[in-house]
């Protein structure tokens, strides 16, 4: 097999990306619905990064356990939203590194990747956030970007 083909046996994974803001709360929804619906693997990732500094010098806290905090946080959004019994073949990744080429990088294994529109960046006026912008531009298959609308978003 070639570097260009993939792998086309079996069913591939809707991704969705979370960071606890209440768009990718509404993204999980739509794409725990899709993945419902279709019968497709539900894939939910959070990335985390090291703090950087430009040129300041600091002390990082001993017991800082940035993974720990970004898995506690996505087993958190994803009971909140999709409750105890999701009803989807479900999984989750804990990924060290930005969340835009991280994205990218799992949409080459995916039939879909959802991201909400926008989440805690620190522009949240815009519409678009720039995560969910790069993807749409970056990414190897569908991406579906979710506004969150204010109401409760529950899985059908």
């Amino acid at each position: 097999m070639s570097a260009t083909q993939q792998n086309t046996s079996g069913p591939k994974r809707i991704v969705v990306g979370v960071d606890g803001s209440a768009s990718s709360k509404a993204a999980l929804a739509w794409a725990a619905r899709q993945a419902k619906l279709t019968g497709t693997p539900l894939v939910v990732v959070v990335t985390w990064e090291f703090p950087t500094s430009y040129g300041w010098p600091y002390q990082l806290p001993a017991d800082l356990d940035l993974a720990g905090d970004a898995a506690a946080m996505l087993g958190a959004t994803v009971s909140e939203v999709l409750g105890p019994h999701a009803g989807v073949d479900l999984s989750s990744a804990v990924v060290e590194g930005h969340p835009a080429p991280t994205l990218v990088e799992e949409s080459k294994t995916a039939s879909l990747v959802v991201v909400g529109s926008r989440g805690h960046g620190e522009f949240a006026g815009m519409l678009l956030g720039s995560v969910s912008e790069f993807l749409t531009t970056h990414a190897h298959c569908p991406v579906v970007v979710v506004r969150d609308d204010g109401g409760e978003q529950q899985p059908s």
